[in-house]
């Protein structure tokens, strides 16, 4: 299986961009790839409006990310700072990008 990094929306309508990461997970896993979605994680240890615990899980999530084959950015409810950071980092460390929707979410 190919290792995965999602990129999709977490802050503002957090459970509906929680419903759409899920959804983002099972298009991977029926792609045959091996996602990982750190903002469906890290935010049940760490509190996503402390600056301090937001900074640490997007960078753990990213140092992560540097063992994936790809970063995957389903993008259908537009690209948040977050996601730009992952796409940068992405780009720099010289990891494909590829870009995706999903089926009735525009």
């Amino acid at each position: 299986m190919r290792l995965v990094l999602i990129e999709s929306p977490f802050a503002g309508d957090v459970a509906r961009n929680e419903r759409y990461a899920r959804a983002a997970l099972l298009d991977c896993l029926r792609r045959g790839e091996a996602p990982f979605a750190m903002h469906l994680l890290y935010p049940q240890a760490l509190d996503d409006d402390v600056p301090s615990q937001r900074a640490m899980g997007i960078e753990a999530g990213l140092a992560w990310g540097a063992k994936a084959e790809a970063t995957v950015v389903y993008e259908d409810l537009g690209r948040s700072p977050g996601m730009l950071l992952g796409i940068a980092r992405a780009e720099a460390e010289g990891r494909p990008v590829e870009y995706r929707s999903l089926p009735g979410w525009k």
